[in-house]
């Protein structure tokens, strides 16, 4: 079948007219330079330098992971080192700008203006699309806001047969969950092309019958030095070189007939989601759909009868319970991706935009605004009257739910954080994107205790599970891949397991006798949350994949659920660990769901959607 594909676009491209010649053209390419890593920024200094020395390179181009975190300072020194460069260049972000960004991936957009790009040389229209995620570990994903800018290109091209190339961090292939959105479009253009980085290697690609080319990374890597490819279109082809930064050019390692392109004919290669595990539980239904056509990256509230939920163009909205219809909607200045906390007919969040908000929840009435020194990406928690919150700005806060005045601040934050914070034992107890959990006393904020998992890669940080706590323990996962139970008084390890293969999804029986815990492939756990060494209670085989999305399984009526990366929506008996049913209900990031009852579950996804599920 690969042979028949292969032969059928070669076919096609044989039989298809030329277009008209046009100038040469020569570009630099570089991909994942990791500045904030180890050599990041040296090797990227070097590449700036030896490229302008080269005096006939027409543009550069950068296809992401041009950061290791996302971090502004690290955005900032990117732009300053690329800032030199004496050509123009043009650039998107990749899953490490996006993913761990303490701005909620704004800060990419307002150094460079876009994260996007689009322009034309020699003819050809180059086109830069990145895929996230967004604040979120899952897949790559087109967000519905950038695939409606892409068909605002597409359709506005002057001329439909001008030649494309496309550039992209991830492959265009399953590494992106909604890759098809992007490929379905593509073939009905003249598409030369298909540029990505993420795999840190050169390497030929074919992305359903549509060329595809990887870049090298400019990390040196095991090297003396870094490198980067240079591209040169001469006549009807494209040729790829790998420079050696400040060395040398070596010999031309691909080449690419371009000419008019044409895929009509079916060369799938890879499946498309399909949703036949609906049938098998034909009792669930999603009742309503509301599409807010942003992403959402965090958690619905829900309270009495309204949903309250807000997504990446800065909107908060509140909908109805009963039928999914908008009963109000506040707009903040940039994304939300703070999961809205309620209590006594007030919902708190906080905005990119660096403020808390506090609204009436039944009619969005702003009761009090707190301004703080940077984005708001992470999700309060209140409790007594009193909202508790970590920001951006390396500080946590408690804040009066009435009033809006501040209680205490902690300003010892190493990181930024996006967590839930737990309450417990009288402390508040959160972890932050700088290797740390915390305990701070409730009280007046002092420092109870830190906590480290002896990991100094900030990547690792028990940063984004919501902790839970009983029996004197808190108990965590984290990107390291082990389960830890802590002393809540004194901050002391009781226990650490990484026998199963866990990341940052973990949730407490409503009886607070079971710790759940969702492992990185298929399996859901429940362990003694009295015991002071890991008892294993029972675990379920769910069948839902390799799976990295921190949505927490939580428990409502003796029912557990949980949301997963690919769409699927799953409900597992909280005593027996049987599966009750599971529904897909898209193809991307379920968040953390929000339990109505045994058979009633609000969800909302990276596609922008809130739903309720039911069970009948």
């Amino acid at each position: 079948m690969k042979s028949f594909c292969r032969l059928l676009a070669f076919f096609l491209f044989c039989t298809a007219p030329s277009f008209p010649q046009t100038p040469p053209l020569r570009f630099t390419w570089l991909s994942d330079t990791h500045v904030g890593s180890t050599t990041g920024a040296a090797d990227l200094s070097r590449t700036v330098r030896d490229i302008n020395a080269i005096s006939d390179i027409d543009f550069v181009m950068l296809s992401g992971d041009i950061t290791e975190m996302g971090s502004n300072a690290e955005l900032e020194l990117a732009k300053a080192i690329l800032d030199s460069l004496n050509k123009p260049y043009h650039i998107i972000p990749g899953n490490h700008d996006t993913k761990w960004s303490e701005s909620g991936a704004t800060k990419f957009p307002a150094l460079w203006g876009s994260d996007k790009f689009v322009f034309e040389s020699s003819g050809y229209r180059f086109i830069g699309l990145h895929q996230g995620p967004i604040m979120r570990m899952g897949d790559g994903h087109f967000s519905p806001e950038d695939l409606r800018w892409l068909d605002s290109v597409l359709v506005h091209l002057p001329d439909k047969n001008q030649p494309l190339f496309f550039v992209t961090h991830y492959p265009i292939d399953s590494s992106i969950d909604n890759w098809y959105e992007l490929l379905d479009r593509a073939k009905r253009y003249n598409m030369q092309a298909m540029l990505c980085g993420h795999g840190h290697r050169n390497k030929v690609l074919n992305f359903e019958g549509i060329p595809g080319v990887m870049g090298r990374s400019n990390l040196r890597a095991s090297d003396s030095s870094g490198g980067y490819t240079i591209a040169e279109i001469k006549a009807d082809s494209i040729f790829f070189s790998e420079r050696i930064t400040g060395s040398e050019t070596k010999p031309v390692w691909h080449k690419l007939a371009l000419g008019v392109r044409s895929y009509t004919a079916d060369t799938t290669r890879y499946a498309r989601p399909e949703f036949s595990i609906n049938q098998k539980y034909p009792q669930v239904k999603v009742k309503w759909i509301y599409a807010t056509d942003y992403t959402i990256a965090a958690a619905p509230a829900v309270w009495k009868d309204v949903i309250v939920a807000g997504n990446s163009n800065g909107a908060v909205y509140g909908l109805s319970l009963q039928d999914g219809k908008e009963q109000w909607r506040f707009q903040t200045g940039k994304g939300v991706y703070s999961t809205p906390a309620i209590a006594n007919d007030k919902v708190v969040f906080g905005s990119a935009d660096g403020n808390i908000y506090c609204l009436n929840v039944t009619d969005a009435k702003l009761i009090w605004k707190f301004p703080t020194a940077a984005p708001v990406v992470a999700t309060p928690r209140i409790e007594n009257g009193m909202v508790y919150l970590g920001s951006s700005d390396q500080k946590f806060r408690a804040i009066h739910l009435d009033t809006g005045q501040l209680k205490w601040e902690f300003d010892g934050v190493s990181g930024f954080v996006e967590t839930k914070p737990l309450i417990y034992d009288g402390k508040v107890i959160f972890g932050a994107w700088g290797t740390f959990l915390y305990a701070l006393n409730r009280k007046d904020g002092a420092l109870a205790w830190q906590w480290t998992n002896g990991n100094p890669g900030v990547l690792y940080s028990p940063a984004a599970c919501w902790p839970v706590a009983a029996h004197g323990k808190i108990f965590i996962v984290a990107p390291d891949r082990f389960m830890t139970a802590i002393d809540a008084a004194t901050g002391k390890t009781v226990w650490r397991s990484n026998r199963h293969q866990v990341r940052e999804a973990i949730g407490l029986s409503a009886d607070a006798q079971t710790v759940y815990a969702r492992c990185m492939t298929d399996t859901l756990l429940a362990f003694s949350a009295s015991a002071t060494t890991p008892q294993l209670q029972w675990l379920t085989s769910c069948g839902y994949g390799y799976d990295i999305d921190p949505s927490m399984p939580l428990e409502k009526d003796g029912v557990i659920f949980f949301g997963t990366k690919n769409g699927f929506v799953f409900a597992v008996d909280a005593k027996s660990g049987a599966v009750k049913w599971q529904h897909r209900v898209g193809v991307t990031v379920v968040n953390t769901v929000a339990p109505i009852a045994e058979n009633r579950v609000v969800a909302t996804d990276m596609d922008g959607r809130v739903m309720l599920l039911v069970a009948e």
